[in-house]
């Protein structure tokens, strides 16, 4: 079960085309999305009223979108306006348009009551179009549910083990503990280590010979949203109390969208605000961030095969696990809400 009252991410903005439609199943629901004339992001449910065949192998004519079965046309707002050898157009004759913001090179669906898709809600991530920030698109994707991988994003202190060569450092770090703070939508994690190894991946990035003092700062919001401010620079010069002379600072940005039940689309980037005229850095940084990523999914992908083969296994939570235990309670708790809310407008019409 998913939160459907909600701005999920669907997709980069480079993704999607005005030549071809693009499919992709959000929600266990599948989802086709095109550009009309004018270069806005339009998003259908990916099956034709008619016979359910996927509209995503359909053909894009200007504002409109033509299945390539039996040739019903539909407009942008997904009324069928053309059914060819027949005049009379059913009424009923539709297909269900989801809510789409375009915003910072993402695009951002709303899959629940359309009347609630408030796109002020929408978190912000400016540092993905910023022209004083740096970064690269990235994607991965996971044959696992995606509370797996937020419970590994709740939960930093597993840097310095699975990520040793990449992310990781000085075990020190994973010692050090998180301020957390319960928030209304999701939680935020404040991690300082002072005086500790750099990360590896720094290495030919950003000099630094001595010790640093590490930070992570980040809130985790529903759905499954991760935008962290973090960096370290050398110890003693004031970090903590906001002096950034001399730091390496970034602002990873990532969400989460279920696929299905037990698969998951990971969109992500990390954002650096120096060395921006080089984009060798930019490209060293996101491989870093894509062999980390790799790293996590291999932990996860195992642990979920386990889980597979043993059923009745109960996991025994430790204390790093509060952020992580609450915002599953957070995401029950939403989910249990909106099966019990009566909906206020019926959003799909076959």
């Amino acid at each position: 079960m998913f939160i459907k009252n909600c701005w999920y991410v669907a997709g980069w903005s480079s993704e999607v085309s005005s030549s071809s439609p693009l499919s992709r199943t959000l929600l266990s629901t599948p989802v086709v999305f095109w550009r009309d004339s004018s270069n806005n992001v339009v998003a259908f449910e990916d099956m034709c009223c008619h016979r359910g065949a996927p509209l995503s192998k359909g053909r894009i004519e200007e504002d409109s979108l033509r299945c390539m079965y039996h040739g019903l046309l539909f407009d942008k707002n997904g009324t069928c306006i053309e059914i060819p050898g027949q005049d009379r157009i059913p009424p009923k004759t539709k297909v269900r348009k989801f809510p789409i913001v375009e915003k910072h090179k993402w695009i951002w669906i709303w899959m629940g009551d359309e009347e609630k898709a408030d796109p002020e809600k929408i978190p912000a991530t400016p540092w993905l179009d910023h022209p004083d920030w740096r970064s690269r698109e990235g994607y991965t994707h996971y044959d696992t549910n995606y509370l797996l991988i937020t419970d590994n994003l709740l939960d930093l202190a597993h840097i310095p083990y699975v990520h040793a060569d990449t992310l990781g450092g000085d075990e020190a770090y994973a010692a050090c503990t998180p301020e957390i703070t319960r928030l209304e939508n999701g939680v935020r994690i404040t991690r300082w280590g002072e005086g500790i190894k750099p990360a590896p991946f720094l290495k030919g990035v950003k000099d630094f010979s001595g010790l640093v003092d590490r930070w992570n700062i980040y809130d985790f919001t529903l759905p499954a949203i991760f935008l962290m401010d973090s960096g370290m620079q050398p110890t003693g010069h004031g970090a903590k109390e906001g002096n950034r002379y001399a730091a390496a600072e970034f602002r990873s940005t990532q969400a989460l969208t279920p696929e299905t039940e037990e698969s998951t689309h990971y969109f992500f980037a990390q954002p650096h605000n120096f060395a921006i005229d080089r984009p060798d850095v930019t490209d060293a940084i996101h491989q870093s961030v894509i062999k980390a990523f790799e790293e996590d999914r291999d932990m996860i992908q195992a642990q979920n095969d386990f889980l597979k083969m043993n059923t009745d296994f109960e996991m025994i939570s430790i204390g790093a696990d509060s952020a992580l235990s609450y915002f599953r309670w957070l995401v029950s708790k939403t989910i249990k809400e909106e099966q019990e809310e009566k909906p206020t407008v019926q959003t799909h019409e076959a």
